[in-house]
């Protein structure tokens, strides 16, 4: 019985991982389940479906009105902001695309009965097909691609042409895109000087070389996000956090992680915690003297940093001094859009789709970091290189954004379902080696980034560190998004942030009260966090002439050898 069993469940699984090659591993089953829901409630719900009906002739007088106003809604929407798009016919264009924005946004929501979670999905993918439908993507319907063209007398389309091909010929033989050979790994970019002082089957640990004759007592250690490589911390030497902090007198530590293969398919959460997490702070305090840690975790690392420091809290001798979270998250109540590609049937798709490859692919996973930004990152790409035949010049950050990882089969699991779908840390339910973790061991202070403009851990989310128990917490709401919030050195123009202190015995804020009491200030957010960890930190030492010792020696100079895995 149990050997039929697992025949048909692999049968099961082989199936779907190969439908999922066809669906871009998007589960069929939960988006029909989605359109049937709100089939069945649209039905019973004849005042919509009369006010759906009515919408066109309802709002015939403010599309008509629009025509006659010196700046029409529409404009507002960077795809027709340019003064070809105000004139007739094209400003007819933008506008009636704007209503039927609204329409779909009326179809998709408020439906009485309907859950939160099928809303999302459908007004997400009414989006995505308008995105697509677009009048600006279009040469007939674009006054500005006509433009081009006419001056240009078609050489536009011929260079755009040569754009898609080229582009079409890496993406089948791996080549990076074009312009990335311009940044090289260890020379350019990720080029802070240091020794890799500890090696295992997941990380590879780097000291960087100080910069000052002394400094800091308690050393930094990053945890960036294994999802992409860590250098986006370490980008040119005048962007990098790591030579910045190095420069401020701060003995920085830098996790490395491999890029697993389909042989790692087995590696879980608690090995990423054991081998990785665990390991990278034995190493440091070892080589400092048992001097007390500040952990600093960036995304998928910052959520790996928050279960770490709730398991080493429930410890006496914990190890660390503080935690710093750069758009992270514990709790994934409010995870954004990304919660579209959470539900259970898709992450029971996905799990199928992995385990049929061992990990999750980079392009698998880029489909879907573009799919919530598809008229940023797809469409708009689309007319200025292929219509447009421009090609945007490239720079560190877009360089490291196409050096992407794969994800471990059963590690991507547990993190889908067990953090993400069932949010299991942050109602206590979540464990490691047997023992359950408590975000309220976590007994810190806290400095967390948030980013304004972040899709993949939105801000409010992240403000959810408010929530963790009693603990000072120092929040800072920084401009930008996700990657370029981070990345935000001083002297960057047109950067700002706002910061708010909360004492562990203060009375929570909410985001929108946050955001009223929360003071504003211009430049850059890194030197408050550096004002915060000399704050948290002891006297002066001695800079290490040597990085390394005895027990951990320098096995070869910094960036390694897994960083440059592909």
């Amino acid at each position: 019985m149990d050997a039929s069993r697992n025949f048909f469940d692999d049968l099961d699984r082989s199936y779907q991982a190969n439908l999922a090659r066809f669906t871009l591993g998007l589960s069929p089953a939960g988006l029909t389940e989605a359109y049937t829901s709100w089939l069945a409630h649209l039905a019973m719900s004849p005042g919509r479906l009369s006010e759906l009906a009515l919408f066109p002739l309802s709002q015939w007088p403010d599309c008509w009105q629009s025509q006659s106003q010196e700046q029409p809604k529409a404009s507002q929407d960077s795809r027709f902001a340019s003064e070809r798009w105000q004139q007739w016919p094209w400003r007819f264009y933008a506008e009636g695309f704007r209503q039927s924005e609204q329409f779909w946004q009326k179809a998709t929501t408020g439906i009485n009965g309907l859950s939160d979670e099928y809303q999302r999905i459908l007004s997400f993918s009414a989006r995505q097909l308008l995105d697509a439908l677009s009048p600006s993507n279009f040469i007939a319907t674009n006054p500005d691609l006509i433009h081009t063209t006419l001056t240009h007398l078609g050489t536009n389309l011929a260079a755009g042409a040569a754009n898609a091909l080229e582009d079409w010929r890496r993406d089948q033989t791996g080549e990076a895109p074009v312009g990335v050979e311009a940044f090289e790994v260890g020379r350019n970019i990720a080029c802070t000087p240091g020794k890799v002082v500890l090696k295992n089957q997941l990380i590879e640990l780097i000291h960087y070389q100080p910069r000052c004759d002394k400094v800091k007592k308690e050393p930094v250690l990053f945890m960036p996000a294994w999802i992409m490589k860590y250098y986006i911390l370490d980008l040119s030497p005048r962007n990098s956090l790591v030579r910045w902090l190095l420069e401020q007198g701060h003995d920085v530590y830098m996790i490395s992680w491999k890029n697993p293969g389909g042989e790692d398919r087995e590696l879980g959460m608690e090995d990423y915690v054991r081998h990785g997490a665990l390991a990278a702070i034995d190493a440091v305090r070892s080589i400092s003297k048992d001097a007390p840690i500040h952990l600093a975790g960036y995304c998928l690392g910052g959520t790996l940093a928050l279960l770490t420091a709730a398991y080493l809290g429930a410890r006496q001798d914990n190890p660390l001094k503080s935690l710093t979270l750069f758009a992270a998250q514990g709790d994934f109540t409010e995870a954004g859009e990304l919660m579209l590609f959470v539900t259970p049937s898709e992450v029971a798709f996905l799990k199928n789709m992995m385990w049929a490859q061992g990990v999750l692919d980079t392009k698998q996973m880029a489909g879907a970091f573009q799919i919530l930004r598809s008229n940023d990152l797809i469409w708009s790409r689309l007319v200025h290189e292929y219509l447009q035949g421009q090609r945007p010049g490239m720079n560190d950050l877009m360089a490291w954004n196409s050096d992407a990882t794969r994800m471990p089969f059963k590690m991507h699991s547990e993190y889908l379902e067990k953090l993400f779908l069932k949010n299991q840390f942050a109602e206590g339910h979540y464990s490691l080696f047997g023992e359950p973790l408590a975000p309220g061991d976590i007994q810190l202070p806290i400095f967390a980034v948030g980013t304004e403009k972040d899709h993949v851990a939105p801000w409010v989310s992240v403000h959810k560190v408010h929530l963790i128990g009693g603990n000072d917490v120092t929040f800072v709401l920084a401009s930008g998004g996700h990657n370029s919030g981070i990345v935000s050195e001083p002297g960057h123009p047109h950067r700002s942030y706002r910061q708010l202190f909360k004492g562990a015995k203060d009375p929570y804020l909410s985001p929108e009260h946050w955001l009223e009491k929360a003071e504003p200030h211009s430049g850059s957010w890194w030197p408050a966090w550096q004002a915060w960890l000399a704050e948290h930190s002891s006297a002066e030492v001695a800079a290490p002439k040597n990085l390394g010792s005895r027990q951990y020696p320098a096995k070869g100079d910094a960036p390694g050898s897994f960083v440059l895995m592909k």
